[in-house]
C-alpha cells in the first residue's frame, strides 16, 4: 500500500492536482524546494526533505536528496526480513511513491546563448539517482517521472486500495531507465561536441560519441525482404511534419517497404507550395505533378508512368477529398498520405479497406541526422534541406529561359532532388514527363527517361531538363536535346563545364547552373 510519496518535479505540469488526491487518500508526501513551496502555498500538507533527513539542503541545492533516509526507503526490499530490520534500527519509513523529472538540460543547452557552466549547473544528480533507485525496486515502489502517468496511477490506487499493481510499476519502471538513458546521452552529446579550450569552448554539430535514442512503433512481419526480420522505430521528440507522426485511419499493418517509400513520397510532395500529388515506387517518384486541385495533380502524376504506379505509394499536401478519392480508387494503390481526408473520401476507401490511409499534418521539421549503416559503423550527415531560390541560379547559354522555362527548370529541379542518383527528370507545365533514375551512369538515365515518356505517349518537345549532377560529358545533354528538351538545369561544376556549355549553345538549349548538387544514394 502506497503510504509515502516523494514529489520533486521540474516540470510542474499537472503535480498540484496530483498531490492533492494523493492528499486525499491519505499519502504522505515529501518534497524539495519549488515543488514543496508550489504545494505549501495551495494548501496541500507536505513535509521537506530536509525536516524529514533532519539534514539542511547544502551547496545551493547539489545536495539534498542524497541521504540513507531518502535511499534506504526507496531501496529497501519490502519482502526481507534483514531490509525491514535495517529500517527499523535506523527509524527509517519506506517511501511507496517517487514523482521525479528532471532538470531541463536538452532544453537549456539548445538555446544558442548557453554557456558550458549553465549546461554544468543543469545537470541533475539527485533526480536520477532518485529514478533510478526507484525503478531498481519497482516491485516495491512507484516511480513516475512523465506526468502524462499520473492520472494512470491514481486510477489504478483508487480502484485497489491505494495499491498500483506489478504489471503497472515495471511499465513505469522501463520508461524510467529510457528516459535516463535518454538524459544522460543528451549530456555525453553535448559534453563531447565541444572543444578541449573550456574558455573558448567551439561546439560541434557531431559529437565525439554520438548517442541516438528512439521509441517502438511497432515490429513488423518481415523487413525488406520476407527472410528479414523489422521494426520500426520514432523519435522520442515528436518532429512537426514527419511520417512518423503519421495517424492510420485503415488499412493493412505498413510493411518495412511501405514505410520506407511513404516517407520518400511525403518529403516530395511536402516540399511544393499549391496543391501536388507525388507517385513513389521503389523509394523513386514515378509522377510528380501540380494542380488547382488534389484530383488535377492526381490525373496529372498518374500520366507520367500508369505502369509503374500501379502498387505504388501515393501523397497530397493538401487534402483529399472525394473526386480526388474516386479517380484514386480506380488503381491498385498500396499507401494514400493526405493531411487530411473529406468524410466523402473516407466513405469511397471504407470499401477498400487494404488500402492504407495516413493523416500526417503537415509541418517543415527535419531530422536532426540523416544516418546510414555500414559494416560496423554509422555514415551521419546533416539533412539535404537545401532548396534552391530562382535568385541563386546562373544562366550559362547565350539564350535566356522564358518565364514558363524558368517555372518548368524549378519544377523538375526540385522533383530530382528526391529521385535516386544518377538522376535525369523531364518536366513540363507542371508535372513529370519521364523521369530516369539510379543508374550507373548520367547517359542511361537520360535514355531511360526519354523511353517512359514514349511508353506513356507522352511529347518531350519544349520540355525542361533537370540533372541531379553535373554532365560530365556533352553526350548526355545531346540525348535529352534529341528527345525534345529545351532548357536543362543542373550544377556545373565538370572540369568539362565549357564543353557542355558549348554544345548547349550549339544545340539552341537554354541552361541554367544551380551550384548545388542533390545526389540521393
Amino acid at each position: 500500500m502506497i503510504k509515502q510519496a516523494l514529489i520533486s518535479v521540474s516540470d510542474k505540469t499537472g503535480v498540484l492536482e496530483f498531490s492533492r488526491e494523493l492528499c486525499a487518500m491519505g499519502v504522505k508526501i515529501l518534497s524539495t524546494g519549488g515543488t514543496a513551496k508550489l504545494l505549501a502555498d495551495n494548501g496541500v500538507p507536505v513535509t521537506e526533505v530536509a525536516d524529514y533527513t533532519g539534514f539542511p539542503e547544502m551547496l545551493d541545492g547539489r545536495v539534498k536528496t542524497l541521504h540513507p533516509k531518502v535511499h534506504g526507503g526507496i531501496l529497501a526490499r519490502r519482502d526481507l526480513p534483514e531490509h525491514r530490520a535495517s529500517l527499523d534500527k535506523y527509524g527509517i519509513p519506506t517511501i511507496d511513491m517517487v514523482v521525479v523529472n528532471l532538470y531541463p538540460f536538452q532544453a537549456t543547452v539548445a538555446k544558442a546563448e548557453c554557456s558550458l557552466e549553465d549546461a554544468i549547473e543543469n545537470i541533475d544528480i539527485g533526480g536520477p539517482t532518485m529514478l533510478r533507485s526507484s525503478a531498481k525496486n519497482h516491485k516495491d515502489v512507484v516511480v513516475i517521472c512523465d506526468p502524462s502517468d499520473y492520472q494512470v496511477v491514481l486510477d489504478e490506487m483508487k480502484a485497489n486500495r491505494n495499491e498500483v499493481g506489478y504489471e503497472t510499476k515495471f511499465v513505469l519502471a522501463k520508461k524510467v531507465f529510457a528516459h535516463t538513458a535518454q538524459y544522460d546521452g543528451a549530456i555525453t552529446n553535448y559534453l563531447t561536441s565541444l572543444g578541449e579550450d573550456k574558455a573558448h569552448a567551439t561546439r560541434s554539430a557531431y559529437p565525439q560519441t554520438l548517442n541516438m535514442h528512439f521509441e517502438k512503433v511497432q515490429e513488423m512481419r518481415y523487413g525488406e525482404n520476407p527472410h528479414q526480420s523489422a521494426s520500426f522505430y520514432r523519435e522520442l521528440t515528436p518532429i512537426v511534419g514527419a511520417l512518423a507522426n503519421y495517424t492510420q485511419l485503415q488499412g493493412k499493418e505498413l510493411s518495412y517497404n511501405n514505410i520506407a517509400d511513404a516517407d520518400a513520397a511525403w518529403e516530395c510532395v511536402k516540399s511544393f507550395e499549391g496543391a501536388a500529388c507525388v507517385i513513389v515506387k521503389h523509394a523513386n517518384p514515378c509522377g510528380v505533378a501540380l494542380g488547382t486541385n488534389a484530383l488535377e495533380a492526381y490525373s496529372k502524376a498518374l500520366q507520367t508512368d500508369p505502369t509503374s504506379a500501379f502498387g505504388g505509394i501515393i501523397a497530397f499536401n493538401c487534402e483529399c477529398d472525394g473526386a480526388a478519392a474516386e479517380a484514386v480508387a480506380k488503381q491498385f494503390v498500396e499507401v494514400l498520405i493526405a493531411p487530411s481526408f473529406t468524410a466523402g473520401a473516407k466513405h469511397i476507401f471504407a470499401a477498400k479497406q487494404n488500402v492504407r490511409l495516413l493523416e500526417i499534418p503537415l509541418g517543415s521539421g527535419l531530422n536532426q541526422y540523416d544516418v546510414k549503416r555500414v559494416g560496423g559503423g554509422l555514415l551521419v550527415q546533416q539533412p539535404d534541406f537545401k532548396n534552391v531560390q530562382e535568385s541563386e541560379l546562373r544562366v550559362v547559354t547565350q539564350l535566356q529561359p522564358t518565364p514558363q522555362q524558368m517555372a518548368d527548370l524549378m519544377f523538375a529541379w526540385r522533383v530530382a532532388k528526391y529521385v535516386k542518383s544518377n538522376a535525369i527528370v523531364f518536366c513540363g507545365n507542371g508535372m513529370t514527363l519521364g523521369v530516369g533514375a539510379g543508374q550507373m551512369s548520367r547517359i542511361d538515365s537520360a535514355r531511360i527517361a526519354f523511353i517512359k515518356a514514349q511508353n506513356a505517349n507522352l511529347n518531350l518537345n519544349g520540355s525542361a531538363v533537370a540533372s541531379d549532377a553535373f554532365f560530365p560529358f556533352r553526350d548526355g545533354l545531346d540525348v535529352v536535346v534529341d528527345a525534345g528538351a529545351t532548357c536543362v538545369i543542373q550544377p556545373g561544376g565538370s572540369m568539362r563545364d565549357q564543353e557542355v556549355i558549348d554544345a548547349a549553345n550549339e544545340r539552341g538549349v537554354v541552361m541554367l547552373y544551380t551550384g548545388t548538387r542533390h545526389f540521393r544514394h
